[in-house]
C-alpha cells in the first residue's frame, strides 16, 4: 500500500470516528510541501468537554484499529482531556476543548497548509 493511499484511509477513518461522536470544527491540514513539519497531515477537532474529548479520542483509536489495524504510535493528554494528541506517524490527531484550541491556534500556525474543512 502506498503511503498516500495509506494516508487517505486513516484520514478518512479519522474524521468519521470523530463525526460518529458529534466532534466540532473538524479540519484537516495537508503538511507535505512545508519542510519543517512533522507530519503529513494533522486533523484537528473540538469537543464541548473532558468526557466528549476522551469519547472522540477512544473512537478514534477503536475505529483505526479494527478499520486499518494501525496502531498510534503515541498518544498524550488522556489525564486532563483538555488536548489529546494522537500520532499516527503521518497524520496526527489534535482533539481539544474550544478554549485550547483558540488559545494554541493551530491553524494560524500551520497557515501555509492547505485545510479542508468537514462536517460535524
Amino acid at each position: 500500500m502506498t503511503r498516500l493511499t495509506k494516508n487517505s484511509k486513516i484520514l478518512k477513518t479519522i474524521i468519521k470516528a470523530i463525526q460518529d461522536k458529534k466532534g466540532e470544527n473538524i479540519v484537516s491540514l495537508d503538511l507535505r510541501k512545508i519542510h519543517e513539519a512533522v507530519a503529513d497531515f494533522f486533523i484537528i477537532c473540538q469537543a464541548s468537554s473532558t468526557t466528549q474529548v476522551k469519547a472522540i479520542a477512544d473512537s478514534i483509536e477503536v475505529e483505526v484499529k479494527d478499520e486499518l489495524g494501525e496502531l498510534p504510535y503515541r498518544h498524550e493528554g488522556q489525564q486532563a482531556a483538555q488536548w489529546i494528541l494522537i500520532d499516527y506517524v503521518n497524520v496526527v490527531v489534535h482533539v481539544m476543548q474550544p478554549e485550547t484550541r483558540k488559545f494554541y491556534r493551530l491553524e494560524e500556525m500551520w497557515s501555509d497548509a492547505p485545510m479542508t474543512e468537514y462536517k460535524g
